[in-house]
């Protein structure tokens, strides 16, 4: 899924304006956003279509810490974009000594 022209144009003039040399657009920046949400894979797993991983990572970790995400996620809501889900997976699994998990000890009470 990409984004359409009409939804890009909507949200455009959300995105800062981009200067000097720049290799990434901000429209292939935000289709990789969604490739990678989509596929959920990692950075590195990107295709090289949208362009360098690390120059998209950088400017959307900059765009994430400045709001600008965050205002682009409203419009493309109020665009009629319905396909944004949220998922949310949490796989922590840390070892533990049997003594450490509250279980009585094995002791002889002198």
């Amino acid at each position: 899924m990409k984004l359409k022209e009409n939804q890009y144009w909507q949200i455009a003039k959300l995105l800062p304006k981009q200067r000097g040399n720049v290799k990434v657009d901000n429209r292939d920046l935000l289709n990789a956003l969604i490739y990678r949400c989509k596929n959920g894979c990692s950075w590195r797993a990107l295709p090289e279509s949208f362009g360098p991983w690390h120059t998209i990572f950088v400017r959307l970790d900059r765009w994430a810490k400045n709001g600008v995400l965050e205002r682009v996620y409203t419009a493309l809501a109020k665009a009629g974009l319905k396909d944004i889900q949220v998922y949310a997976l949490d796989s922590t699994s840390v070892k533990v000594h049997p003594d450490a998990h509250g279980a009585r000890k094995k002791t002889v009470n002198k």
